[in-house]
């Protein structure tokens, strides 16, 4: 949790206030994160191992900002993905130091790049329901709907 500490008007005490995982504080820098890392790896680092077709899926900055996971994609093999991401790891003090620089926090997170291999597995999945649909394993149920309707002499008329 982000801890800070502010000063009670009333006691003149100081507290502690901690920012919660999913907060929209915590949103809102996962998001500004996100798209100045995109900005960063896309016009500044020059290293030839990053796909240039790779794309940042999904930042996840800790509450309290010292580490930030970086879920990266690209369209290819695996082969390239790791790749990158090697290549993201070595110029991750690069990375680190224009983030400082871009974003204002009181912390500049580590970072810790991570595949991202959830659109591989959604088109898995689509690829197996369309083949449950060809087969007719989907389409059976909606079939026999339709004749059990037709059957009753039900056209759909209210009169």
């Amino acid at each position: 949790m982000i801890q800070a500490l502010f000063t009670d008007r009333r006691s003149g005490s100081r507290k502690e206030k901690y920012m919660r995982k999913g907060s929209i504080k915590n949103n809102r820098i996962n998001g500004e994160v996100l798209r100045e890392l995109s900005v960063i790896i896309r016009n500044e680092v020059k290293d030839p191992r990053i796909d240039p077709l790779l794309s940042i899926t999904r930042v996840e900055v800790t509450p309290d900002l010292q580490y930030c996971k970086v879920h990266v994609s690209t369209i290819g093999s695996d082969e390239k993905l790791m790749e990158s991401i090697e290549g993201l790891k070595n110029a991750e003090g690069f990375i680190r130091r224009s983030l400082a620089h871009s974003v204002n926090l009181r912390k500049t997170p580590e970072l810790q790049f991570v595949p991202d291999r959830s659109m591989e597995y959604a088109m898995e999945m689509s690829m197996k329901i369309e083949k449950l649909a060809r087969e007719g394993g989907l389409g059976d149920d909606v079939s026999a709907d339709e004749t059990d309707e037709s059957a009753s002499g039900d056209d759909g008329d209210l009169n």
